[in-house]
């Protein structure tokens, strides 16, 4: 087994899940903590990808990172049949899953806190850090694991716009594709408990967050406990 499509696949999911965590929290932020014309539109555009067709989210990229680009032209930019341009399109696929994680953490930090240490003269971008991360890292990292399992499985935006060339834009579950279509199925087996052991783990984790964010008092047999 070639290791090559795995050390693609994390470098490509390492700067996908910085991409994420970095929009993923601003927009997070945004939608839980403001109200404005289009906000139902924004939400929908985010979420998009979760129900788009792979190919069809490729194509929109495709377009985006193409020579006809105007953009694309003036930077000088040329992305396509790049690992960027798959780090890119994983970071398309995985953004949603994390920034319905991180609203829904941030939206339940209490109000209270926050105007508590407004009055104390601290500023929003304090409040943030100090009080508001802090209350809601443990959703806010939920959302980032699910983003970064997304984005280290993403497979068909990734085909449109980096290919699938070995040694150079080949990840993990492009070489899966590739072993299955050359009969190699002793190596695609391999490769695919390996992706599945990987996605496990990547569950098994968020799930123990989500079971760490429960109260105390609300797990069965506290309340018992305590009057002991």
């Amino acid at each position: 087994m070639s290791w090559h499509p795995l050390l693609l696949s994390l470098q490509v999911t390492a700067v996908a899940t910085l991409l994420i965590l970095l929009v993923g929290l601003l927009l997070a932020l945004l939608l839980a903590r403001s109200r404005f014309p289009g906000q139902t539109i924004v939400e929908t555009l985010i979420n998009l990808p979760l129900v788009l067709p792979p190919s069809v989210v490729g194509y929109y990229l495709l377009l985006l990172l193409g020579r006809g680009n105007p953009l694309a032209e003036w930077l000088g930019i040329r992305l396509l049949f790049t690992w960027p341009a798959a780090a890119i399109a994983s970071t398309v696929v995985g953004l949603p899953l994390m920034v319905q994680t991180a609203r829904a953490a941030i939206a339940n930090v209490d109000p209270v806190l926050e105007n508590a240490a407004r009055t104390l003269g601290s500023s929003e971008l304090e409040i943030f850090w100090r009080v508001t991360l802090p209350l809601a890292r443990r959703g806010i990292l939920a959302g980032l694991i699910l983003g970064a399992a997304r984005a280290l499985g993403e497979f068909g935006a990734t085909l449109m716009v980096a290919g699938n060339i070995p040694g150079r834009t080949q990840t993990l579950p492009l070489a899966i594709y590739d072993a299955v279509l050359n009969r190699e199925y002793s190596l695609a087996n391999q490769m695919v408990l390996l992706m599945t052991g990987l996605a496990f783990l990547s569950l098994w984790w968020v799930r123990r967050i989500e079971q760490s964010i429960v109260p105390s008092e609300s797990r069965p047999g506290q309340g018992r406990e305590e009057q002991g």
